[in-house]
């Protein structure tokens, strides 16, 4: 996974009206922890962090003004409820080479479904794995050509990248067929039928 490389600079306001002055300067304020030191509060330009959060799990270099730099990942994206695009804070966690991390993991599906209109549930979205911070895949795929109602696909079926690991139980299902619902026209001829009654 590359590196996206942002400039930080320490954030010494803090409150609502701090936030909003940030935000109005194009900036994200945004907290960066773990390794057991003390939180670092920063701002972040907002665009370039957007752009970074396009790739999941994405590992960025931060270049903190007056400090060194620091390899992070995002942990916790705070989005405006209404405007899109607006990102409102950001919690970062340091990582180094060799750590490993827990993280969620978006699932890709390949194939088509068997024939008959048949429907996939996706009951995760994401799949959480446990990995090298530097090395964090930016999906994992999944085939489901030919799958019909009533297959499921737990997380042991999904094929992980090398020195990737599961981070929940093998058995808990991500994917599963069902059967295209036909409730409309049943309804339909209730209601034809109640009219009938009527009549």
């Amino acid at each position: 996974m590359a590196e996206v490389k942002i400039a930080a600079k320490p954030r010494t306001e803090f409150g609502k009206g701090a936030a909003r002055r940030t935000r109005a300067a194009d900036r994200v304020p945004g907290v960066v922890y773990g390794h057991g030191v003390d939180p670092l509060h920063v701002t972040l330009p907002a665009h370039d962090l957007l752009m970074a959060l396009k790739t999941p799990n994405v590992l960025i270099r931060l270049n903190v003004e007056g400090g060194k730099d620091e390899l992070v990942i995002p942990k916790a994206v705070q989005r405006h409820p209404i405007k899109i695009g607006v990102l409102e804070h950001i919690d970062l966690l340091l990582v180094k080479k060799g750590e490993k991390v827990t993280v969620e993991v978006p699932i890709l599906t390949e194939g088509d479904l068997a024939p008959g209109g048949n429907l996939l549930e996706h009951l995760l979205n994401a799949l959480p794995v446990e990995t090298e911070a530097t090395h964090i895949p930016e999906s994992v795929t999944v085939s489901i050509a030919g799958l019909d109602a009533g297959a499921t696909i737990h997380a042991k079926d999904i094929t992980l990248p090398a020195g990737t690991t599961l981070a929940v139980e093998e058995d808990a299902a991500v994917l599963q067929v069902v059967a295209a619902q036909a409730e409309a026209p049943a309804e339909e001829g209730a209601e034809g039928e109640a009219e009938g009654a009527e009549a």
